[in-house]
């Protein structure tokens, strides 16, 4: 696993920030999961494990980082990030990627 994703697996959202900041791809991926794949999986796991809040600190950098939820990873489902997080019920992610979607629909059109 590369640095980035250890950040996002743990939360160290200033790793994050410090291996973008040197040029690692908001859109690097990890056997088929974007880092932001990868943050909203960690972001549900973290929840279920421990039954503290469901957060959505590391998928929110991420996007203001540039990161697509539109964007599939190559695995084998090609699912996005905004499908994932519909499917595994992240609802805060969900609200997030809704958002971005309207802003980037405004930017596009």
């Amino acid at each position: 696993m590369s640095r980035a994703h250890i950040a996002v697996e743990n939360g160290d959202i200033e790793a994050l920030r410090i291996l973008l900041d040197e040029g690692v791809d908001v859109h690097e991926e990890h056997y088929g999961l974007t880092l932001l794949h990868h943050a909203v999986d960690a972001e549900i796991d973290g929840h279920v494990q421990t039954g503290e809040p469901l957060h959505v600190d590391t998928t929110a950098y991420l996007l203001s980082r540039g990161a697509d939820p539109l964007r599939p990873a190559s695995g084998q489902s090609s699912i996005t990030a905004d499908q994932m997080a519909h499917e595994r019920g992240h609802w805060l992610a969900v609200e997030l990627f809704d958002a971005w979607k309207v802003t980037h629909r405004m930017r596009r059109g």
